[in-house]
């Protein structure tokens, strides 16, 4: 490679992280407005971002392609189903902390409050691994998503740990500083994050459990569905489910 190649490169990669830092901020800003207001609004706001997210993980894919407009057209296409995704992931977050509240202080708290840690951590981990399933099924169903998703983060958990964490440092930087973390760091740190999940994902990505909606001759999608390919991982399957 020569040297301009290289300066090409960075050039490109720097593009690459300027326009999806912009792109992400413009996406998450009814999550920035509502973070100056009261706390019901933010929560409001939260599954909003998920299709910003999809569509990060779409611009990754596609690297070195269009940014803006792949961005954009993944945006649109897995609008509905990152929503959902984001309004069950907070809707169950939310009842999980409220329960860990309730439990605080008293003697069965002890007991009931590493539970509920745990299903939020279990709660987070499908949704992360769910949207970066979306980036690049963006058609596929949503109990797919979930239960590939739900099976591959607990299956390779040495996996889903580490983006965990990564999310949590991105987390963490966000609520301290917004603007920074959107300006400068989203991008270097969803790749991390979204390179490792598309890892933990490869075995249903591989099996095609996660591809679109089937159709049958003549029929529209979702109409009497044709059976689904089978996730194996390590001697373990999921048998196809028939209507």
């Amino acid at each position: 490679m020569s040297r301009l190649d290289r300066l090409g490169a960075v050039f490109d990669l720097a593009y690459l992280a300027l326009a999806t830092n912009l792109l992400l901020a413009v996406s998450a800003l009814p999550l920035l407005v509502g973070m100056f207001g009261p706390g019901l609004l933010a929560i409001l706001a939260a599954p909003l971002v998920a299709p910003g997210l999809c569509a990060a993980f779409a611009v990754f894919a596609a690297h070195p392609g269009p940014v803006v407009r792949t961005f954009g057209r993944a945006w649109l296409a897995s609008f509905r189903r990152a929503t959902q995704l984001g309004a069950l992931a907070t809707a169950a977050v939310v009842v999980l902390a409220v329960d860990i509240r309730a439990a605080w202080g008293h003697p069965a708290g002890a007991a009931v409050i590493p539970v509920l840690v745990v299903l939020i951590v279990l709660v987070v981990a499908t949704t992360l691994l769910g949207l970066a399933a979306l980036g690049d099924h963006p058609a596929a169903r949503l109990r797919d998503v979930l239960r590939a998703s739900l099976f591959l983060g607990v299956r390779r958990w040495y996996l889903t740990l580490p983006s965990l964490g990564v999310l949590a440092l991105f987390e963490a930087l966000f609520a301290a500083k917004p603007v920074l973390a959107l300006s400068l760091a989203a991008t270097p740190l969803l790749y991390a994050v979204w390179a490792n999940c598309r890892y933990t994902l490869a075995p249903a990505h591989r099996t095609g459990w996660l591809s679109e909606v089937p159709r049958t001759p003549g029929g529209t999608p979702g109409s009497q569905p044709a059976s689904r390919p089978r996730l194996v991982l390590r001697g373990v399957s999921h048998p196809p489910r028939h209507p």
